[in-house]
């Protein structure tokens, strides 16, 4: 079984000091168990796999995951706070990484910025680079600025002068009656969020000015912007006086970016592979929460399109493009 590499997994400490105001605390219950909560409404349970890198080594050994990557999980960027107080978050959570992946090299910290502030967030990722990290996870908007504002334009250029590889994870889900049953937020809401961003990278000539050293990942599979990958095509040709400011039709950006595999269905793989390209697919988990793919790599490995080369790029060889590692596959 070829070991995977899993770029999408998320981490909590085990605990952390006060981080001011409407920030995200940890009500712990036991040693294996903990709410993370907001001021007084719970968000979200968690488990010692989120903490205890034995639980989680023990994990990808059985899911045969030789190395994942750690990132945080999206409710601690505080994006929403002043920028003082989110930089000081950052390298609360930055450390705390650094700290859960330390007892082995097949864990890989990604870091977190203060993005409402380019300054300050690529001095944080310059520090964690220096410190271990080996790359930096960041939302996919900003309130309503998305990832073609001209501050996060500034961000991703220094992350690519830096060779350190991005990965995009929706949060902040909008809200409403509408979105608020059935989990709807996670099963509508998340695919459109990734696709806009996406989008916002594309029309709003990111690629165009950040150019091809930029290294960055979508989760969830790029949500749904493979499946109108033609509509969107066709409105920018046909609108194009106010469809974007891309140079090209977005299909031409096909292969500038990539997205991982957290799709849960062999057609959407299909898809995936078909639209983005076999190069730019990599094995996401999502690891350890509940709607994430358990075993890790388990629609890859299972998927009966893909040849054994194929596969094997899907699982291992092209996330070690995405991490740029020395003795990636050409």
């Amino acid at each position: 079984m070829t070991d995977a590499i899993d770029v999408h997994s998320h981490y909590v400490p085990f605990g952390w000091p006060d981080l001011g105001p409407n920030a995200p605390w940890l009500r712990i219950e036991s040693e294996r168990d903990a709410m993370i909560m907001l001021g007084d409404a719970e968000f979200r349970r968690v488990g010692a796999e989120c903490w205890d890198a034995s639980v989680r080594l023990a994990d990808m050994d059985l899911d045969g995951v030789q190395v994942q990557v750690v990132s945080p999980t999206p409710v601690f960027f505080s994006y929403s706070a002043e920028a003082d107080q989110a930089g000081r978050i950052a390298t609360i959570m930055n450390d705390r990484a650094v700290e859960i992946c330390a007892t082995s090299d097949r864990l890989v910290p990604f870091c977190q910025v203060p993005l409402q502030d380019p300054d300050a967030a690529c001095r944080e990722l310059e520090r964690c680079l220096a410190a271990g990290h080996a790359g930096v996870e960041i939302g996919n908007h900003l309130g309503d600025r998305d990832l073609d504002d001209a501050g996060i334009v500034t961000f991703l250029q220094h992350a690519a002068s830096l060779g350190a590889p991005v990965f995009v994870h929706p949060w902040d889900l909008p809200g409403g009656p509408r979105l608020e049953r059935w989990m709807a937020q996670w099963l509508a809401g998340m695919p459109a969020e990734t696709h806009l961003s996406i989008l916002a990278m594309i029309l709003g000539g990111v690629f165009d000015a950040v150019g091809a050293d930029l290294r960055i990942c979508f989760a969830h599979g790029g949500g749904s912007f493979a499946f109108w990958i033609g509509r969107m095509d066709n409105a920018w040709h046909k609108r194009h006086d106010v469809v974007g400011t891309s140079e090209h039709p977005p299909s031409h950006y096909l292969g500038r970016f990539y997205v991982d595999s957290v799709v849960f269905d062999e057609r959407a793989l299909r898809l995936l592979v078909d639209t983005v390209g076999a190069g730019f697919v990599v094995v996401g988990s999502d690891y350890p929460y509940p709607l994430g793919e358990r075993p890790a790599g388990g629609l890859v490995r299972a998927a009966a399109f893909l040849d054994d080369a194929t596969r094997t790029r899907l699982l291992r060889d092209n996330a070690r493009k995405f991490l740029g590692l020395a003795d990636a596959a050409s």
